[in-house]
């Protein structure tokens, strides 16, 4: 962001809740490669993503916070436990209407924008009677409470908010890995047992064998140490070892020129270590464990070097930590297949959950089935029920056909009409006076009288 390179360290801790991105560089982007490409002034800086699932809003607050000069003179002043606080978020009342008005509309669009998540979430269940008020409680970045105006409540709760997802973020990506670690070794296992002991031992040995050739690798230096920078200068950066200056290689390595090396920046630092560890085309190298190691390197560097733990360093504290002795003289690096990643007791109960949940779910497939079962027993009656009246119909019509009774439509009506019946109102008409001939009708002559005499 274009305020960063001209204020002081204080204006930034702010946003050090908020700028801070925690992934990891991918192994082939090497920002110590990255030379001669200066910061423009005036020049926007794209902020990358925090991977909070309010990233965008996040960064549309600081994008409307920077404009205001009020704002920004109160960060100069402001350290980290102001801000933590909640008093910087105060000063919110003295800026410009626009920069209110603004901050308004972001809220009201953020607030829309979580319904319409929630609404279709809760529609993909099949849920009604949705309750906003009670769903937007989950979201702890913002006053839902009051969701038309943006107040110093909102900018609080969005620093801490922001604060405790991104210091959370490094303890979850390690148990996260600690899962994956411990599913990869149960399902190692589960697949043993499924072999004859001839295959076992051939798929044990092989193992061994890709552990001992994983772990044979040049010597990883400590992150951080002289040795480490001294080899990213050198190899890196294509300078002189003997020539390595510390204050240049800040300079050198901070890519955005903002006169911090982010964890970004640090992580990238580590790029050729990892290089001796893992490569993606061997097949005993582990691309996620690389991601952890990376990780661990990058949470040491900011331990030993982070004096103020704003999870950036400055070059004062970089130089300062170029003069301790475990700069010149570091204890080894311990990879992460030099440790015990986790205990057994921890492997069953991993596994014992696992076996838990796969009881529910084998519980939930067993009554899916009844209910299928359930359902096409209730359709193979109905269809019964169905015959069975059709059959019942198909006899009621037979009956009529032999009792001469013309079978009935769907109505009741005739199907078709005797000759010279018609129904009432059926019978021709004939215009008045006209020489259509009536019918003939016959007429029955009388019976003898008794009593007549005999000629």
């Amino acid at each position: 962001m274009k305020w960063l390179p001209v204020l002081p360290q204080q204006c930034i801790l702010l946003m050090t809740c908020l700028l801070m991105v925690l992934e990891a560089v991918p192994i082939d982007i090497d920002k110590t490669k990255v030379k001669g490409e200066g910061h423009v002034e005036g020049e926007k800086v794209e902020n990358p993503d925090t991977g909070l699932y309010y990233d965008e809003y996040l960064k549309q607050v600081i994008d409307v916070l920077e404009t205001d000069k009020h704002f920004r003179e109160k960060l100069q002043t402001a350290d980290i436990e102001e801000i933590k606080s909640g008093k910087l978020s105060r000063e919110l009342d003295l800026v410009s209407h626009h920069v209110r008005t603004r901050l308004d509309e972001l809220k009201r669009q953020e607030v829309a924008r979580l319904r319409m998540l929630i609404k279709a979430k809760m529609d993909s269940v099949q849920d009604t009677g949705l309750d906003h008020q009670a769903l937007l409680k989950q979201f702890e970045h913002l006053n839902h409470q009051n969701p038309d105006t943006f107040e110093p409540k909102d900018l609080d709760m969005l620093i801490k908010a922001a604060t405790s997802d991104l210091e959370n973020y490094d303890k979850t990506r390690h148990e996260e890995f600690k899962k994956y670690e411990m599913m990869k070794e149960h399902e190692r296992r589960e697949y043993l047992k499924t072999l004859d002991e001839e295959k076992r031992q051939r798929e044990e040995s092989k193992f061994e064998e890709m552990k001992k050739k994983h772990g044979d690798h040049p010597k990883v230096h400590h992150p951080g140490s002289k040795d480490q920078l001294k080899e990213v200068w050198e190899e890196a950066d294509g300078l002189d070892p003997n020539e390595f200056d510390p204050k240049t290689f800040f300079k050198l390595h901070d890519v955005n020129n903002d006169g911090f090396l982010d964890e970004q920046e640090l992580e990238a630092l580590f790029t050729k270590e990892l290089e001796k560890v893992y490569d993606p085309k061997n097949e005993e190298d582990d691309m996620v464990e690389m991601e952890e190691e990376r990780l661990r390197m990058r949470e040491h560097v900011m331990n030993e070097v982070d004096i103020n733990k704003d999870r950036l360093v400055t070059l004062e504290e970089f130089l300062r930590a170029t003069e301790k002795k475990e700069f010149l003289e570091p204890d080894s690096w311990e990879t992460l297949d030099q440790q015990q990643l986790f205990t057994e007791d921890e492997l069953k109960e991993f596994e014992s959950h696992i076996s838990q949940q796969e009881d529910e779910l084998r519980k939930k497939a067993e009554d899916l089935e009844k209910q299928k079962e359930e359902l096409q027993r209730q359709q193979d009656q109905l269809q019964a029920q169905k015959q069975e009246l059709q059959q019942v119909v198909k006899q009621m019509e037979q009956k009529k056909l032999q009792q001469g009774n013309p079978p009935a439509g769907p109505a009741g009506e005739l199907k078709f009409q005797p000759p010279g019946e018609h129904k009432v109102g059926d019978a021709p008409k004939h215009p008045a006076g006209g020489d259509q001939p009536l019918p003939p009708v016959h007429v029955q002559e009388p019976a003898a009288r008794t009593d007549q005499v005999q000629p």
